[in-house]
């Protein structure tokens, strides 16, 4: 159990009962837990590959007395049950294409600055690529990386691998046994100095979210013991080629 857990409710206990089991299913092993400190805002920029990431992510991080908050899809709130959970345990709904989509960030900011972890998957949605590397991400990563270096926040980013092994969302493959290994590796906080004092427009938001997640991928290659791609998967333009519409 977690050493000098962080007030929590109901819900979290209630989630970590559920999660743990989850969890269990793989042997994980954690590289850099020493990072993630133990009070204050924290924002873990983390590479995502199966939907067995948030149990163990969550785990992981309430093995370092801490409670995860997840930025998710809004569809997660909708599911019975689940939906008391998640929201109980203080993750935050992402409202994509609509007037509510920049409340998420809104509320993460607020979040952060009162002190809280919060864990976000830029890429928005298990990654695409067939290989499991990181694909293009969204840049509300950089927004509030952004609101981080402005407050002192710190940024880490993290990687992660193995989970797929257990189950693929794309092929459907679940196989638990025998049990898989996962790696998480933690960075130091992230050095974002260079991004201080910047116009926040597009151009910022697209360099700053290529930064984090080319970090998360460099760690990922280390994980794999793997040569990463030169370019971040990107779907829309896999898409394109596929049905000849591309160029």
């Amino acid at each position: 159990m977690p050493r000098r857990l962080e007030k929590s409710g109901f819900w979290v206990w209630v989630t970590a009962v559920v999660f743990y089991p989850i969890a269990w299913l793989g042997k994980t092993t954690v590289h850099g837990a020493e990072n993630v400190r133990r009070e204050g805002g924290v924002l873990l920029v983390m590479n995502h590959i199966s939907h067995l990431d948030p149990p163990v992510d969550a785990v992981f991080v309430h093995r370092n007395g801490r409670v995860p908050r997840f930025l998710a899809k809004d569809s997660l709130f909708r599911t019975p049950v689940f939906k008391r959970m998640i929201s109980g345990a203080g993750s935050i709904p992402v409202y994509r294409a609509s007037a509510a989509a920049g409340d998420s960030l809104v509320a993460a900011r607020e979040a952060l600055r009162d002190g809280k972890l919060i864990v976000i998957y830029p890429e928005g949605t298990i990654t695409r690529d067939p290989d499991g590397w990181p694909m293009r991400s969204r840049t509300g990563v950089a927004r509030l990386a952004m609101e981080c270096l402005e407050h002192d926040i710190p940024v880490l980013t993290v990687a992660r691998w193995g989970t797929r092994d257990i189950f693929n969302a794309y092929t459907k493959k679940f196989r638990p046994f025998p049990r898989k290994k996962i790696t998480i590796d933690v960075s130091a906080p992230v050095d974002l100095s260079e991004f201080k004092g910047r116009d926040l427009d597009n151009d910022l938001l697209r360099e700053v979210t290529v930064f984090l997640m080319t970090r998360v991928r460099e760690q990922l290659t280390g994980l794999r013991d793997e040569q990463a791609p030169e370019e971040f998967y990107n779907p829309a333009r896999a898409k394109k080629k596929s049905t000849g519409t591309d160029g």
